[in-house]
């Protein structure tokens, strides 16, 4: 068969993602931290760009080259409705940033080393114990081994172990040891609580007080259940994780995007811009391609693109911001008897809603929401909190899963903790109510909310033993 080369036009229409339009959809997704470390990016490498307090001038009648660039000559920042001035400012950001440093606590080894330095240990031990106290991990147990920490001191293996029992008993009591057992027998010996049984439970039979199988404990230490329930009540009141205290993450301040408030029976939504720059193209460089002057053609092209890119910029930052607040409006309209009445009444909903109501596809209604916080009257959500599915109902309208699981969460916190209610009966207690659901499915909603089997749960007395 013959082969030929030959020239064709063809047709076709096909998306293409420019540069500007993949900045303004990187732009929507970023969270307000990011945004804002964004924009001080581009003010330190866009010299057209700069930063005012001033507000809008409302542009001018001028037509230029630079007019013709950026529609206007006025300040690039936020509309005057999408502005929040009366909660939380930058202020209370600095406050925050304050407090947050003034409750830094110490960490374990310093805890330890200064309880080293006031002991009687003598030099040659301190090195021994100090060493202990920087190999512990988070929980507060020894991460080297006896031989590691022996040979990097030059010392027998007897002579680490009778240091390490006396940074055993240092506070807090049981750290260092070198496995949950060990951890547990020091500070019930220490207590002067290591009874036989408490001692036997410890070091055979702490499985089975997982699973709460106290009778067959009893049965193989030759003891009444009575007493297994006493001597379980004195390990569950030991400290399984000592160094714990001392690595508490300090708490993440949440500063929401979007804040509603409601006046006169409506929502009103404003969005949160303090701390974000108002930005403007500078008058300097307009002036330069206004004045007439002669400029190198580099020169020139540079402004223009420069001008060009911090033109862009604005504007998808305007987009950005009229985007989340029409997105922000809908949820509210959606979820209006969520924010009236609780969470009994949050309506299943998907990122289609939205995006059909707003007028957007549904991966710019996922940009939005993600990452991103609301404050409303009843507390502070992610956005993507107020997208779920459905159960449903025999009983009016289909019932979300967020309201499904919140409803098996009060059930079981108004239970008898000596009888707990086990998950087919919470199956059937919410079929009384009109919400169908399968025990398996609550089974997956209640280990998603954290909380225990039944079995598990149930907590026994000595009077019940008995």
């Amino acid at each position: 068969m013959a082969q030929e080369l030959r020239q064709e036009l063809k047709l076709a229409q096909k998306l293409v993602l420019t540069p500007q339009l993949q900045q303004a959809i990187k732009l929507l997704q970023l969270t307000r931290l990011e945004l804002r470390e964004h924009i001080s990016q581009e003010l330190t490498e866009n010299p057209v760009l700069e930063e005012t307090l001033e507000a809008s001038d409302g542009g001018s009648a001028e037509e230029s080259l630079v007019e013709k660039l950026i529609q206007d000559d006025g300040v690039y920042g936020f509309p005057d409705g999408y502005s929040y001035r009366d909660g939380f400012t930058d202020s209370d950001e600095k406050q925050s940033f304050i407090e947050n440093s003034a409750r830094k606590s110490g960490s374990l080894m310093d805890h330890l080393i200064w309880q080293i330095s006031m002991s009687d240990l003598d030099k040659y031990k301190v090195q021994i114990a100090v060493e202990i106290a920087g190999n512990l991990n988070d929980d507060g147990y020894l991460s080297a081994t006896l031989d590691e920490i022996a040979e990097n001191n030059n010392v027998p293996i007897s002579g680490v172990e009778s240091v390490l029992k006396k940074v055993q008993l240092m506070d807090p009591v049981g750290v260092a040891a070198r496995g949950l057992q060990e951890c547990l027998m020091v500070q019930a010996q220490y207590l002067n609580m290591a009874t036989p049984l408490v001692q036997g439970i410890i070091d055979e039979y702490l499985p089975k007080l997982q699973n709460r199988n106290y009778s067959f404990i009893a049965k193989k230490m030759g003891v009444d259940i009575g007493e297994v329930i006493e001597a379980v009540e004195v390990i569950t009141g030991l400290d399984p994780k000592p160094g714990r205290a001392f690595n508490i993450e300090e708490p993440q301040y949440i500063i929401p995007d979007v804040f509603v408030y409601k006046v006169d029976n409506e929502y009103i939504i404003n969005l949160n811009d303090n701390g974000l720059p108002r930005l403007r193209i500078s008058k300097l460089y307009k002036d330069m391609l206004n004045s007439g002057t002669e400029l190198p053609d580099a020169t020139k092209d540079f402004i223009m693109e420069r001008i060009r890119s911090a033109t862009w910029l604005i504007k998808s930052i305007h987009q950005r911001q009229r985007t989340i607040q029409k997105v922000s409006q809908s949820i509210v309209e959606h979820q209006k008897d969520f924010l009236d009445r609780g969470i009994e009444y949050l309506k299943p909903m998907v990122l289609r809603d939205i995006a059909d109501d707003v007028g957007v596809h549904e991966s710019t209604v996922s940009r939005v929401t993600n990452g991103k916080y609301m404050y409303t009257p009843r507390g502070v959500f992610e956005l993507k909190y107020f997208f779920t599915g459905k159960v449903s109902s025999d009983i009016g309208e289909d019932k979300s899963v967020e309201t499904v699981k919140n409803r098996i969460k009060e059930i079981i916190n108004e239970e008898n903790s000596a009888r707990p209610i086990s998950d087919q009966l919470i199956t059937r207690m919410l079929k009384e109510e009109g919400i169908n659901i399968a025990r398996r499915t609550v089974a997956k909603y209640r280990e998603q909310l954290g909380i225990l089997s039944s079995s598990r749960r149930k907590i026994y007395t000595v009077k019940e033993a008995n």
